[in-house]
């Protein structure tokens, strides 16, 4: 636990020693507040809740969480970091866990920011305080779900722009398996299981139930099944690198 405190802690005062932890800071809370009260019709909807606040997380993380996941293991595979990083007293799962968590802190710290939001909607109405904080935590779960891809790819490449992009492509098409955009392609060929199957994988469908207040044990297991599965992907990448 101390050497994935350490580099925790190293980790996130890297955040804070560039731009990009303010730049990604300042864009998702300004992009989050236009959304809301723009396109979502926070106060034409005259409504005591955050719906028109949530619905638009994960569109935001689509385009904002590749760019916190980007650098994770890329920029360590160019400078040549990482073969310094695992000559340290880590294991290479120590080293993964510590830079995700870091990443995940530093996106709940910008989610965190967001409480004006909810102190808005509780001076303007009465709203149900359980719902608003399912929402706050199916978001969280949600990102890191997203961050743990990005991990992975990112482990994958040198080239940042390529972990940016195709990140942000598997994100898009599992947030969106649920849509017909996606299912009509696989229930021409492919059998109902199947078709079941990968809308079942659709982040909309998942984050809409906890959105609502309903906290499903499902849905939460499902986020957390997900990171897993890509943390333990990214663990075997850099092993693979650690290999050759």
């Amino acid at each position: 636990m101390n050497a994935v405190w350490s580099l925790f802690r190293r980790e996130m005062a890297a955040y804070f020693t560039t731009p990009l932890a303010y730049i990604f800071i300042t864009v998702f809370l300004g992009m989050a507040g236009a959304l809301t009260f723009y396109m979502g019709g926070f106060f034409e909807r005259d409504q005591a809740d955050l719906n028109a606040f949530f619905t638009f997380h994960p569109w935001l993380y689509l385009v904002l969480i590749p760019a916190v996941a980007m650098r994770l293991w890329s920029e360590d595979l160019r400078s040549g970091a990482i073969e310094l990083l695992l000559t340290l007293p880590i294991t290479t799962g120590q080293a993964v866990v510590a830079k995700f968590l870091a990443a995940w802190a530093f996106t709940g710290l910008a989610l965190a920011l967001t409480f004006p939001m909810w102190l808005t909607v509780a001076y303007l109405g009465r709203p149900d305080h359980g719902v608003i904080a399912a929402g706050y935590l199916g978001s969280f779960l949600m990102a890191g779900a997203y961050l743990s891809i990005g991990a992975f790819v990112s482990a994958l490449t040198r080239n940042q722009v390529i972990a940016f992009v195709v990140t942000a492509a598997i994100c898009f098409l599992l947030t969106v398996a649920g849509s017909p955009l996606v299912l009509n392609v696989f229930s021409a060929w492919a059998g109902d299981g199947a078709t079941e199957f990968i809308a079942s994988l659709s982040f909309l469908t998942h984050f809409q139930d906890v959105m609502k207040g309903v906290v499903d044990l499902r849905d939460m297991v499902f986020f957390i099944a997900l990171t897993a599965l890509f943390l333990f992907a990214n663990w075997a990448a850099i092993e693979r690198v650690k290999g050759s």
